[in-house]
């Protein structure tokens, strides 16, 4: 079963997706019997009780078109994270990420120490992020120990966030996130149009 509830019918049954009513009724036979409660030798009764799920639902037309809608939906879903994984510079976006959410919490806290927190949500739509994602590097952070939930449910950066933040000898930009310094030619570095937080190469970030 996925983490999403969904169950691989065919991969339960080891067909394919394309597999005609005679192939599944022949390996559904071979596989309840194997798997049936009274069978001394390999008895497993929960398999045993998803073997007849798949069958009840792959055996008729009309429920099977249904299941083979989400069974499309579901391997699109990995599909996607199949490529995501391999390209290479989504992690550095998410590094950008992580560092921009950073600067908002410090920024906020040094700023109105007595309100220091900001909502998941409130960040999310301060950086154009979709919740989710956010969600993903906020568990990071907290992880680390760089951000904390207050009472309020909102977030605020620790001690130990502002100690990563300044070791960085960042600076306050226009846009009030933080910056790299000005490097030799007097430039700092940006991201698009707008400035961003800029960390030294660090391979807790990296990860």
């Amino acid at each position: 079963m996925s983490e999403n509830g969904f169950v691989d019918y065919y991969e339960l049954l080891q067909l394919s997706s394309n597999a005609d009513t005679d192939t599944i009724e022949r390996v559904f036979r071979h596989l309840a019997k194997k798997l049936h409660p009274d069978n001394k030798e390999s008895a497993d009764p929960d398999r045993f009780r998803l073997v007849v799920e798949a069958h009840r639902m792959l055996s008729n037309p009309e429920t099977r078109a249904g299941y083979d809608v989400r069974y499309q939906e579901y391997w699109n879903s990995k599909w996607q994270l199949a490529s995501e994984a391999g390209n290479g510079t989504a992690f550095d976006d998410d590094r950008e990420t992580r560092e921009s959410l950073l600067s908002l919490l410090y920024v906020q806290r040094r700023r109105d120490p007595r309100r220091p927190g900001l909502s998941d949500y409130d960040m999310a739509r301060l950086l154009g992020k979709p919740f989710e994602l956010v969600e993903f590097h906020v568990w990071y952070l907290k992880e680390k120990g760089w951000v904390e939930r207050l009472d309020t449910g909102q977030l605020a950066i620790s001690a130990m966030g502002v100690d990563q933040v300044e070791k960085s000898r960042l600076r306050l930009g226009n846009d009030h996130l933080l910056t790299a310094p000005e490097g030799a030619d007097g430039r700092t570095a940006r991201s698009g149009t707008a400035e961003v937080l800029q960390f030294p190469k660090d391979p807790d970030l990296n990860r």
